[in-house]
């Protein structure tokens, strides 16, 4: 009897298996050249990846940033604060204001699993302050004022900013952390207030923690709070978003109170 071992060809994998094992590689391949072209510091490799897809695959669910560690741990807290005008049987009226921000972080404090949209509030104020604070000081008087009429109100706010220099091209980055900034505040606020309202103001700010060097100082105090004036805006709602999925979601938390429950 002949025993010896017979060779085993083995067996290929089928066209499908092999499809699909070069497409998780690809996909793979992707996820981690742009993890690392978004946490590296910013530079023209990002061009690699035309326009602005790399911000919109990394944002929300992907951002990350080697921030929380030295020589520059995180050292401040960003907020978002929102109101609105909505309409009533007497005409009009403004809301107080509400912080969207400690509102979204109610969802991830003491939360052994918490939602990754909790930090929603804290990247678009952050966003938008670092936008604002590369515009030349003409450009941040102008952002100050109201643009809400019209449905051209975004057109005559861009016309209006390039009426002046701009040696350093702000404007664009500007207009977009700003077209994000009230889509999110008008998410915000048909949350609380529901359909009556009618336009909405946003501030961003960020408060600097106190100076490591002053730690054990009992009366040491934290630096005032940095605020991104911006006046009243139309509403901006995106195309595809859910406002009905959002309300739920925002209007859980325990820090806010809105129509819906009223």
């Amino acid at each position: 009897m002949d025993n010896e071992p017979t060779e085993v060809t083995p067996r290929r994998r089928s066209a499908v298996k092999r499809t699909l094992m070069v497409i998780a590689m690809a996909i793979t391949g992707f996820h981690i050249f742009a993890g690392f072209l978004w946490i590296a510091p910013a530079s023209t490799m990002r061009e690699v990846i035309p326009g602005d897809l790399l911000s919109k695959y990394m944002i929300p669910l992907w951002g990350q940033s080697w921030s929380v560690f030295a020589p520059e741990p995180i050292n401040g807290d960003y907020y978002f604060d929102v109101r609105a005008v909505i309409k009533t049987d007497s005409g009009e009226e403004i809301t107080q204001w509400v912080r969207a921000t400690d509102v979204e972080l109610d969802r991830s404090t003491y939360k052994l699993f918490p939602p990754r949209s909790a930090g929603l509030g804290i990247g678009v104020a952050s966003d938008i302050k670092g936008s604002w604070e590369e515009l030349p000081d003409d450009q941040k008087a102008i952002v100050k004022l109201d643009y809400f009429k019209g449905d051209d109100s975004v057109d005559r706010l861009e016309t209006k900013l390039k009426e002046y220099d701009d040696p350093e091209n702000t404007i664009p980055a500007y207009l977009e952390s700003e077209h994000l900034a009230t889509a999110y505040a008008t998410q915000v606020a048909k949350a609380i207030w529901g359909d009556d309202v009618q336009r909405v103001q946003y501030q961003a700010a960020r408060q600097n923690v106190v100076p490591f060097a002053e730690r054990n100082d009992k009366g040491a105090e934290r630096p005032n709070i940095q605020p991104v004036p911006v006046g009243w805006r139309a509403l901006v709602v995106e195309e595809h978003q859910s406002q009905e999925e959002f309300t739920k979601y925002f209007c859980a938390s325990d820090e806010v109170r809105c129509v819906s429950e009223q």
